[in-house]
Order: C-alpha cells, then structure tokens, then sequence
C-alpha cells in the first residue's frame, strides 16, 4: 500500500519505528496531489516547501532523540476558514482576496507545535455558507467517488482531499453539519466537537454560537490522534471550556455492550432517502449486534430545527460579516465612490458572493427593528427547547443514532436553483450544533455506489463515548477501509 494510502495511525507507527521518515510521507502526499488535484480541485492553496521543511525538522527532531508525538510528521490539510501565518486565507471569497494573517488559529498552531506538516488550505463555501462547495468564489471541489458529484461543504475540500488521498488528515469547522456532511458524502469520518472543547481563536466566524472547528480524517482512530492534538482550554477563546480532557486514543476500547443508544424518529422519516434509511438501520443493527441497546426517542422540536437555524445563523453573520467594508483590509472597489457608504456597499457587493449576500440580508432583517422579537429572539427560546430535547434523551441513552446526511452526494449544479433543497441536506445535522453537543459521522454502507454516512451524537463533553462507538462499529466493518478509484 502507498504512503498516501495509509491512515494517519499507520504512518505514525511508520514514523516511530523509522521505516519512513516524514520528508518521505510529505513528497509522496504532495505526488499524490500532483496526480489527482487537477480532477477533485480540492485546494486553494499549496505550501509544498513549507509543508517539506517542517518533515525535515520533523526528522532532524527524531535523529537527535527528541521525544516527539505520535502525529510528528504526519501531514495535515487546513480549511481556509483557519488563519494561517503568512499564508494567504480566503475563506473562499473574493472580499479577502490576498489576506495574509499575521497569526495563527490557535488549532493550526497545535499542529505545528506537534510536528504536522501543513499541506495547503482546502476549498469551501464561502464563508462556510453551504453544503456542498459549489459556493466558493474560486473553483468547485469534485466528490472522488464520482467527479460529477458534489463532496458537500462546506468542508468540502478537506473531505475530499482525505477521501482522495491528498491528505491522511484535515481540519474542517462545523455550523450546521459543515464536517459531518461532507464526511458522509465522501466516505471518511468526520467529528464536530462539543462547542467550547476546541479553540475557535483564528477561526474566521460564521456564525459565533455555532461553529466549532474538528479533525476529518480516514477513520475514528485518526480522530482520536487529531483531537488529542486539537482540545482544551485556550486562554485567547473566552467560549473554550476548561474541562478535563481524556485521552481519546485509551478511550477506543471496542466495548460498547454496556451503552444504550436511543434513535430519534424525526431524523429517521420524511426527507430520507429510502435508501440510505436501509443503510443506516443496517449499521444500527450491527451496533446491537455488537452488544449496544438501542430504542427509539421521540424529540417533538426537531422539525423546527431548520427554521430556528436560518433566523440564528444568519443574523450572527450579518453581525460578523460587517467588518468587511473595504476599509481595514480585504477588498475595496476601484469603482468611484460618492462617500464612504457608497464606498461600503460597492466593495461588499463585488466581494461578496450570492449566498453570503443572501444570508447577510436574512440576518439583518432578522435583527431589524421590529422584527427581533418575532424572529431572532422567538428563534433562541425554541433552540432552547430543542436542546431540552437532547437533555432528555441523553438521561435514559448514552448516544443518538441517526443518518448523516438524508441523501447521498447530489450531482454538481442539481440543487443550484432549488435553495430549499440545498439547505434540507443539513436536517440531520443542524440540531446538532443548535444544542452545542458532539457528533462523529463515520461511513457505514453504500447506496447508488456513493458512500452513506452513520451520525452519532453524545451528551456535551462526551466525544470519548461517540469515538468509542464509531471506533468499535469500524473495528466490526471494513467501510471506512474503501477507497475511491480515480
């Protein structure tokens, strides 16, 4: 098996042991981009003499003796939503075109400080607004396991570049799904962390109270690796939580007989696809088989999720988005201005793209005079009661089980013009984020020849228990071991 084939467990075991040597596992990552990147477009950006250096220090670390962890030298792909020293980030948008942070994310320094070569910044929608990357203001990234399909977004250049082999691992952030969903699409596992386990200081905000930056990777185990990196406190996030955290690793024990696992009938009727409703009750039923109960949970503000999502994610946006204005940095029209609002409105209009245009004007008018209370605040209190939702059947089960995504990957430009559609492929998901806790999405079967994904969620704090499952439910299938062929 290649270098670029291996998980990120496997090259670390390489690694350690001395049979390869990180500048080794770095120029067959990078030939492997050179052979398939011109088909799946899953970079914005490479940073192949960066990404070498860091593998030759990596080596000279180990030849001297120095004890180094276990993903020194292993590769890492960054979504360009995460600053990045002196490399330029987008966010996939025209309106920081050239935009060279002076810093680093807090999640992208843990990985320099642990030894991982940075490959590049992946692609996106823009301002991780959208599922499936077509949104992006530079290229459209391809689904490896057909090119004509999307690969779901908005972390959609780091699944694919996992999926492909561009990449053993990637880091993604997570609104409304934007890791799970692309992780399912694509055929590799993806977590979204609790809200306030990682670091979102240099995450460059969509929406505040939701996002959460986390590891896609080509299974759970990689996962575990990634997010022992990646959480705790950061005294630079006021929204980090100081909470112990486990080794995730000891934590994959493959026991999950003494778990209960509840089903929650909202995410498994109306809106899935009969298909992938086969699947996933297939790979529950090899969770009991592995020794989990499982019973099914009724959740009755689950189908406001989706509303109650499109009135508090667009409002944080319209509040974040508005220092771009052509002034500090980021674009500025060339265009002649009457005065500094005319200024504001022709840079942001030829910045911005459609969709963050469209969700800039939703959450201002949310905000409005006169409409908060009836929208945004009515909003906040039913994310309330769906977070009750959660709080109860989280005291009789140990983790919900449901699809990831309600259909597999859709054919590039199918949902363009159907944005109801584009934004229903997020209905399993979005609660998730609205009630701040973990979910893993890991690969569990096949349906139209396109992978399907299993999405487990945990009470906040309990990523152990999800990855535990997931770990356990992949050391049973092979799933998570097929690889597209391109």
């Amino acid at each position: 098996m290649k270098l670029c084939e291996l998980t990120a467990h496997e090259l670390s075991e390489r690694l350690t042991s001395g049979e390869v040597s990180a500048v080794e596992v770095a120029e067959a990552v990078f030939e492997r981009i050179d052979d398939v990147e011109e088909s799946i477009d899953a970079f914005l950006a490479l940073t192949r003499d960066e990404a070498l250096e860091q593998a030759r220090q990596v080596d000279d670390w180990r030849a001297g003796g120095e004890k180094l962890g276990p993903l020194a030298g292993v590769p890492i792909a960054i979504k360009d939503v995460l600053c990045t020293k002196g490399v330029t980030t987008t966010c996939a948008s025209r309106i920081l075109d050239g935009f060279r942070p002076p810093y680093d994310a807090t999640t992208v320094r843990r990985c320099r400080d642990a030894g991982m070569p940075m490959l590049g910044k992946t692609n996106m929608d823009e301002f991780a607004m959208g599922s499936s990357t077509e949104n992006s203001a530079y290229k459209v990234t391809r689904n490896p396991w057909d090119l004509d399909r999307v690969p779901g977004g908005s972390s959609g250049g780091s699944a694919a570049a996992v999926a492909a082999g561009e990449a053993p691992l990637a880091l993604g952030s997570d609104t409304g799904g934007s890791i799970r969903q692309p992780a399912a699409l694509c055929g590799i596992s993806g977590l979204k962390p609790t809200y306030g386990r990682v670091s979102r200081y240099g995450l460059i905000a969509y929406a505040s109270s939701l996002d959460q930056v986390g590891p896609l990777a080509r299974d759970v185990r990689d996962c575990a690796l990634a997010m022992n990196v990646l959480a705790g406190k950061d005294p630079h996030d006021a929204t980090s939580a100081e909470v112990e955290v486990p080794d995730y690793v000891e934590g994959l024990t493959g026991e999950v007989s003494d778990l209960r696992a509840g089903v929650p009938r909202e995410l498994m009727g109306e809106g899935i696809d009969p298909e992938v409703k086969i699947v996933v009750e297939a790979a529950i039923g090899q969770l009991e088989e592995l020794g989990m109960a499982v019973d099914e949970v009724e959740m009755p503000h689950m189908d406001y999720s989706l509303p109650v999502y499109y009135l508090i994610a667009p409002a944080e946006a319209a509040s974040n988005l508005a220092r771009y204005d052509g002034v500090r940095y980021g674009h500025r029209t060339k265009e002649p201005v009457e005065d500094v609002y005319d200024l504001f409105a022709k840079s942001r209009g030829e910045g911005f793209g459609p969709e963050v245009r469209l969700r800039i004007m939703l959450g201002t008018f949310a905000l409005s005079a006169g409409y908060y209370d009836a929208y945004y605040l009515k909003a906040q209190k039913v994310r309330t009661l769906i977070k009750r939702d959660f709080d109860a059947a989280f005291e009789n089960h140990d983790v919900l089980l449901s699809p990831t995504s309600p259909t597999i990957a859709f054919g590039i430009g199918e949902k363009a013009d159907d944005p109801l559609q584009m934004k229903l492929a997020d209905i399993c998901t979005i609660p998730v984020n609205l009630a701040g806790i973990p979910a893993l999405s890991i690969p569990c079967g096949m349906a139209e020849s396109m992978p399907v994904g299993l999405q487990i969620m945990g009470r906040p704090f309990e990523e152990d228990v999800i990855m535990r499952v997931g770990d356990a439910y992949q050391q049973a299938t092979d799933w998570h071991t097929q690889r597209p062929e391109l």
